[in-house]
């Protein structure tokens, strides 16, 4: 068998092959540590579909009101058990990670209420639902008002702005874990934990939220163990594992979880309310396939900053720092390198191979972003993609792979497209 062969079939050529290659060698130990994560976290979530004594019948469709829909109250159970909280919503009916972060906001703040964000903007399609950037239904709108202290120029937290900030209107804190489209570090559950026992020691009764989009899997606990009153995600992308066409997820505190329901559906139905429509097997095995296939996306992630940090481009996280989500981001100085990086991407991929990606005005951002992903699922960054908005420093980011040796092939074609190109040189 022939591998080097094999990827000359896709456009990939001996001399990034074998670059790659030789980066491989010098990453057999993080993959380990990595797979060592991943089997853990088999078992935690295994533990939990047994704990809840999930079987056929789980699986069945439900439409309408969907009263009574087993399979819908007990996935929401696992994720309760997996995540160690007392509550958790996860609907089909959330559209996306902003979509379940908006009812998790808007169901936990009152007008005259204060949001605070103590690790600087968050990301950008969060910034209109805040009202940040304007926009028709904004919680600025509805008397929500808002205020953010930045990180330290090291990417700390400023421990004696944040008490300053803390004041007697603040209700929620919301503190993303994963950069978005920045390119700071992204924050360990120790960090994150560390940050809550703070606000909580100024102010024991503000809600501490966590944007834990990315993050899932990565370590052994998540920030729910770590204080957190509610955890927030996309079904698209870790927990779904690749599986899940839609959904999200809100996992906390029940007087919290409670109020997300409430929000989501209308008030006195709450949970009660929300047909499956079939996707439960899909929703489920995803679940169960999460950590596993987290973790090839984490591997992708550092071959690709072992990669390019050979070439000269700075890696956010480096090659060799600690993971805490699966998105590398790769500052590659120009519009150029990023449309030749997607090109790379969208070529690898098993859906819309044939698509040339270009930036576009995306709704929801303040600048053109280009993004590319063939994926099964629209939208999922849990498949293999890439994207980022075209201003300086001209991040792109990557993430995804339904599988490890995915993710290896989208790295190497991003490498082709560079050197054929001629932004690099091999």
């Amino acid at each position: 068998m022939n591998r080097q062969a094999v990827y000359e079939t896709l456009g990939i050529s001996k001399a990034v092959y074998e670059m790659g290659e030789a980066a491989l060698e010098k990453l057999r130990h993080r993959f380990e540590e990595i797979d060592s994560v991943a089997e853990y976290n088999q078992a935690k979530v295994l533990a939990a579909f047994q704990k809840n004594r999930v079987d056929a019948t789980c699986f069945a469709a439900t439409t309408g009101y969907g009263y009574n829909d087993v399979g819908r109250d007990k996935l929401e159970q696992v994720y309760a058990d997996v995540f160690h909280t007392e509550a958790a919503l996860v609907r089909p009916q959330i559209t996306c990670g902003t979509h379940a972060l908006t009812v998790a906001l808007s169901a936990n703040l009152l007008p005259g209420d204060e949001l605070l964000s103590p690790v600087g903007a968050p990301y950008d399609t969060l910034q209109e639902v805040i009202g940040i950037r304007p926009s028709p239904c904004s919680l600025k709108e509805y008397g929500v008002s808002y205020r953010q202290v930045d990180l330290k120029e090291d990417g700390s937290f400023d421990y004696d702005s944040i008490r300053a900030a803390i004041g007697p209107k603040t209700r929620l804190i919301t503190i993303q874990r994963s950069k978005g489209y920045a390119t700071r570090p992204t924050f360990s559950v120790a960090q994150i934990g560390e940050l809550i026992a703070f606000c909580k020691s100024v102010k024991p009764d503000v809600i501490c939220m966590v944007d834990n989009c990315y993050g899932e899997f990565v370590e052994t606990v998540e920030p729910s163990d770590a204080g957190a009153d509610m955890v927030v995600g996309s079904l698209i992308k870790n927990p779904g594992g690749g599986l899940a066409p839609i959904g999200g997820y809100i996992c906390g505190t029940k007087a919290c979880v409670d109020r997300c329901g409430f929000r989501l559906s209308a008030p006195g139905l709450g949970q009660e309310v929300g047909a499956n429509l079939g996707l439960m097997p899909a929703l489920f095995q995803g679940f169960f396939l999460a950590p596993t296939v987290s973790a090839g996306a984490l591997k992708g992630a550092i071959f690709a900053a072992s990669l390019y940090e050979q070439l000269g481009f700075r890696c956010v996280p480096s090659a060799n720092a600690s993971r805490h989500d699966i998105i590398q981001a790769v500052e590659l100085g120009s519009e150029a390198a990023m449309v030749a990086f997607c090109k790379g991407i969208q070529a690898a991929a098993p859906v819309d191979s044939y698509v040339t990606p270009e930036p576009w005005a995306m709704p929801g951002y303040d600048s053109n972003v280009i993004m590319a992903a063939g994926a099964f699922v629209q939208g999922s960054s849990i498949e293999l993609s890439a994207d980022g908005p075209i201003r300086p420093p001209y991040a792109i980011y990557f993430q995804g792979g339904l599988t490890w040796y995915h993710a290896k092939t989208g790295i190497l074609m991003s490498l082709q497209k560079m050197a054929d190109a001629g932004l690099i040189r091999l």
